[in-house]
């Protein structure tokens, strides 16, 4: 009985699939390249202040070569960089205030960021594209006018400002919220209507649950934007009871005034570990909330 053998590969498509392997050789090769060139740039101001924390001043003073040299490393600064100041409670200060904004900014966007997608209103498109409009107003503009105005009420040098804050709601959270509660099928919200529900209700029993990666990235960006705000409390609180990034700041001081640089490195490196932490413990809910908030009219 005959049977048919497979036709044997054509020199064209021998060649071509050569030609595609090492195409997609050459693309891997060019993305690695850019990680690493990545990695350098991003890397190398945290691995100099890691070098400078572990030097003397001599050291220092003699700039990369001496930074480089791993003889004498100065594990004492960090030491002396806790027990020089309370560092501990400036920590407790700067993780009360960034776990309060985190929490009251996140709670309050969801309510608007669902208010916005589910709940059909006169205007509700024209207030959503004000609220979005507030995102190009930078900081730094508004920032003497908001003391002004705490100054009046008696609210500077307390962490009222925070609450407040945190209650008004972030305009780029609001955004990520109203797009994910936007993208959920209105099955879901039907059938909770039918079943009694309120829009309370079906916010909190129905929409909330789902959005868990929003919610987790909400509270990573608002916690470290609070842990990294210097301006702000510089402005508006006191000595007792600023964060620890005022505290890194201005503590590390020779009998002249002069920044110990050093110890400021060392304590960079102490203030910036929580949230570094925080950051790569989380990271992976940046992935599934970018890709479940995607842009939706």
């Amino acid at each position: 009985m005959l049977t048919r053998q497979p036709a044997a590969p054509t020199e064209n498509g021998a060649g071509g699939s050569a030609r595609s392997r090492e195409k997609r050789q050459r693309q891997s090769a060019f993305v690695y390249i850019a990680i690493v060139v990545c990695l350098a740039l991003f890397g190398a101001p945290f691995l100099w202040i890691l070098l400078t924390a572990l030097a003397t001043p001599q050291q220092l003073g003699e700039g990369a070569g001496g930074l480089l040299r791993f003889d004498n490393l100065q594990w004492n600064n960090f030491v002396e960089a806790v027990t020089r100041v309370e560092l501990g409670a400036y920590f407790g200060n700067s993780l009360f205030l960034a776990t309060l904004t985190a929490v009251l900014t996140t709670a309050s966007s969801a309510i608007v960021g669902f208010a916005f997608a589910r709940i059909r209103a006169r205007g509700s498109k024209a207030l959503f594209t004000i609220v979005l409009a507030t995102m190009m107003i930078p900081q730094i503009a508004t920032l003497i006018p908001t003391y002004m105005m705490f100054s009046q009420v008696g609210l500077v040098g307390t962490y009222w400002p925070w609450v407040l804050w945190g209650l008004s709601g972030s305009a780029y959270m609001i955004f990520l919220f109203r797009q994910f509660f936007a993208a959920i099928p209105l099955e879901l919200e039907d059938a909770a209507i039918i079943d009694g529900c309120g829009w309370f209700r079906t916010f909190v029993q129905i929409f909330l649950p789902l959005s868990r990666p929003i919610i987790l990235t909400s509270l990573l960006l608002q916690f470290t934007w609070a842990w990294g705000d210097y301006l702000t409390p510089a402005l508006l609180l006191n000595q007792d009871n600023t964060t620890l990034a005022v505290a890194v700041t201005n503590a590390y001081l020779d009998p002249q005034g002069n920044g110990i640089t050093t110890l400021q490195a060392a304590g960079s490196i102490l203030y910036i570990l929580p949230a570094l932490v925080i950051f790569l413990f989380f990271q992976r809910y940046f992935i599934s909330s970018a890709l479940s908030s995607g842009v939706k009219g």
